[in-house]
């Protein structure tokens, strides 16, 4: 649905492009991630064992800024993995005011069950483009995401 807004061509065009843009982010979040409900994991969850599994140890505010959360909901996502032992917080030996969150052989072991399906899921989601699509949406999200707030 196009935006009901009656200002200049300028604005309609900017808003509609950006009613599309969430649109499209939130069906193909929605459907990329539906597996993760079988393994009773956040959005959130799965994405700090995604990170700490292909980068290694990171402390909870690098953990935030690579998957886009508050420090303060960081710390409730790494708590609930850590009850489930999937996640431990770990002094740095150089530095001990510094925890890192490290992951578990049980979170290691997951990660490892669930990244082919969610693989699997994204690329058949974006097989609907072209590979040169697909390239010219990522540079225009990219330049997009990059630009300086005003």
């Amino acid at each position: 649905m196009p935006t009901h807004f009656q200002g200049s061509e300028e604005e309609r065009r900017a808003l509609n492009a950006f009613i599309k843009l969430t649109r499209a982010a939130e069906a193909i979040n929605d459907y990329v991630n539906a597996h993760l409900r079988e393994y009773k994991l956040t959005v959130s969850q799965f994405g700090v064992l995604e990170v700490i599994y292909h980068l290694g140890p990171l402390q909870t505010g690098e953990l935030g800024q690579k998957i886009l959360k508050s420090s303060g909901n960081m710390t409730l996502v790494i708590d609930n993995l850590e009850k489930r032992g999937l996640v431990r917080r770990q002094q740095r030996a150089d530095d001990r005011r510094c925890i890192e969150i490290h992951l578990t052989a049980a979170g290691q072991a997951l990660i490892e069950e669930i990244m082919p399906s969610h693989v699997a899921g994204v690329v058949q989601t974006f097989s609907v483009l072209t590979p040169k699509e697909q390239q010219q949406l990522g540079t225009l999200c990219r330049r997009l995401g990059r630009q300086e707030t005003p």
